[in-house]
């Protein structure tokens, strides 16, 4: 039976009545108490044992006694017990179960004998909760992301992650190869947690990975397991060359394209002095290949300067003309060598070529030997034919210009102005003679044409 007594300590009490039910006389040399005899109980219990599960078994003397003896259970842990005859037995529930990850390794109680009221004897109970494998581990963080630089080199330590298992069972940790970025990593030592680089990283390939690392116990049956998923934040290094833009891809990779620097070219002209320079195929102008740094690069003109003529902005890398050159027959082209260079590190640079081309001074303006000319065009089979002009001479259409000693630009581009069917009837080509297309025309048709 359980008894319960009006204060909040738990109480279990067993009672034990005289034989036959009736008090008896015994003189003092036999009378024996049932309350002696007995000894401090170690016992045994595994966690998540069922209510009612046999913790220990307990002896008292066989010796007669007038009145009934009682044997409680009291204590911090007594709670978790109740006595069923000489039996201490497990005191659990569907809603309350032995665990040893949280009731500890040890239950205490005493075992108390009282006869008439009067406590008798008392002894110790210690039952150790045996464990038993029923938690997972469990990483000490979730979603863990770690930042590293694509410059840290391959063999060298990435990152560590912890697991606890609660049940104190050993712990391998397995990284998930089957993910794409799980090949940039891999341990070492299962029990470490320590996940070294197994590659380099390249920050201009893939900036962010992602991997899952297993924690496995080792030496159970049940093998149980969890999982964390890691991301590495790829942190841009500064392993590129500055490059001048734009360049000229040479392969097809994408990533890390192999490109040649452009020529620049630009036109000055004789006499000319205190002007900006406007180059082709653009400005000159030179990036940081690391593009997650973006470090701002300075100009330097290494050669072809010719004693300062050329100025370059070392921030800017915009040329200047300072000084005039007066006659473009001692130089008709300028090269120039041109230095991009990262401003924290000199050692990575770049260099460019600009050509800078000496025009001569455009005084005279252009004219042509005749203000109109007039041409003939006999009909004939032929899809195209020469125009000719008097004296069955072909018509040569020329324009001259007296910035050449003999009037002859060899640059000269003519051109006739679009009117209706103009360009459909006749071309000139850039020696000046005109063709007709023979097919097209009919007789005594007259057409005039400007150029």
């Amino acid at each position: 039976m359980l008894l319960s007594p009006p204060n909040s300590q738990w109480v279990s009490c067993y009672i034990y009545r005289t034989v036959g039910g009736a008090a008896q006389t015994y003189s003092p040399g036999v009378q024996a108490s049932q309350c002696l005899g007995g000894q401090d109980i170690f016992a045994k219990v595994r966690e998540n044992s069922p209510y009612g599960a046999v913790v220990a078994k307990f002896s008292s003397a066989e010796g007669k006694t007038a009145n009934s003896a009682r044997w409680c259970l009291t204590g911090e842990d007594a709670d978790w017990f109740f006595l069923e005859g000489r039996t201490i037995r497990l005191n659990t529930s569907s809603s309350r179960t032995l665990d040893r990850e949280v009731q500890g390794s040890v239950l205490m109680a005493a075992l108390k004998c009282y006869e008439d009221q009067t406590l008798q004897s008392e002894y110790r109970v210690m039952v150790e909760i045996l464990n038993e494998n029923d938690n997972r581990p469990i990483f000490l963080q979730e979603g863990l992301t770690f930042a590293i630089s694509e410059l840290t080199p391959a063999n060298a330590m990435a990152f560590t992650v912890q697991a606890r298992d609660a049940d104190g069972d050993t712990i391998m940790y397995v990284i998930d190869k089957s993910l794409p970025d799980a090949s940039h990593f891999r341990i070492d030592l299962p029990n470490s947690g320590d996940v070294i680089l197994d590659k380099p990283l390249d920050y201009e390939t893939k900036t962010q990975l992602h991997i899952i690392i297993y924690a496995v116990e080792m030496e159970t049956m049940e093998r149980y397991s969890n999982t964390t998923t890691i991301t590495v934040n790829v942190l841009d290094g500064d392993d590129q060359y500055p490059q001048f833009r734009p360049c000229t891809v040479l392969t097809q990779e994408m990533v890390h394209p192999v490109c040649t620097n452009p020529v620049y070219t630009a036109n000055i002209t004789e006499m000319q002095k205190d002007a900006a320079l406007f180059f082709s195929p653009g400005p000159i102008h030179a990036e940081d290949g690391d593009k997650g740094l973006g470090t701002p690069v300075v100009y330097t003109i290494l050669s072809g300067s010719d004693d300062g003529r050329f100025h370059i902005n070392n921030e800017t890398g915009d040329v200047a003309l300072r000084r005039p050159l007066k006659n473009r027959m001692q130089t008709l082209t300028f090269r120039l060598r041109i230095m991009a260079s990262q401003v924290d590190d000199p050692r990575k640079y770049t260099v460019a070529t600009a050509l800078i081309r000496v025009l001569a001074e455009n005084r005279f303006p252009l004219h042509f030997n005749r203000t109109s000319y007039q041409g003939f065009v006999t009909e004939g089979s032929s899809l195209a034919t020469l125009v000719s002009t008097y004296g069955n001479e072909v018509l040569v259409i020329q324009a001259t210009d007296h910035d050449f000693k003999d009037g002859v630009n060899p640059k000269i581009n003519y051109s006739l102005r679009q009117t209706f069917n103009s360009s459909k009837l006749f071309h000139i080509t850039n020696e000046g003679f005109l063709v007709a297309m023979t097919s097209q025309l009919r007789a005594l048709e007259r057409h005039v044409l400007q150029g």
